[in-house]
């Protein structure tokens, strides 16, 4: 008697079950000299602990970069990476882009041609004015 392999009826989808974080890892550079770090020093300073711990998920990386503008790089799981430039930000600006950075996906943005996407076919099919019975008047 042989065994047969069960066929997938559908594919796995993140946030059924389990919810993976797709940010793997955040990148922060800065200037200890330059103006336009001013606000990443302050974050660095005040904001980011209280972030960090509540993400132990996300691997921060803090490194200077002498006489370049701040900013902030975020690695995600697929690959892809995201630079944001924090320049002349304030600290509680440079937060809202990290939270951007952490709920994003790390694709590439597309353009919607569709409103609704789907991996599974619909259980009806296609609709069609001709098929079944037709429309009485």
């Amino acid at each position: 008697m042989a065994v047969k392999a069960l066929h997938a009826v559908s594919q796995g989808r993140n946030g059924v079950g389990a919810f993976i974080l797709q940010c793997k890892k955040i990148d922060l550079h800065y200037c200890d000299w330059a103006g336009s770090s001013r606000g990443m020093n302050g974050f660095i300073k005040s904001l980011l602990p209280k972030f960090a711990a509540a993400h132990p998920q996300i691997e921060f990386t803090v490194s200077p970069r002498p006489t370049k503008h701040p900013v902030a790089i975020g690695h995600y799981i697929n690959g892809r990476s995201k630079p944001i430039c924090v320049r002349n930000m304030e600290p509680y600006e440079i937060l809202k882009k990290l939270e951007l950075l952490r709920d994003a996906s790390g694709e590439k943005l597309k353009k919607v041609t569709k409103p609704v996407r789907s991996i599974n076919q619909s259980v009806r099919g296609i609709w069609s004015p001709y098929h079944g019975n037709g429309m009485s008047l």
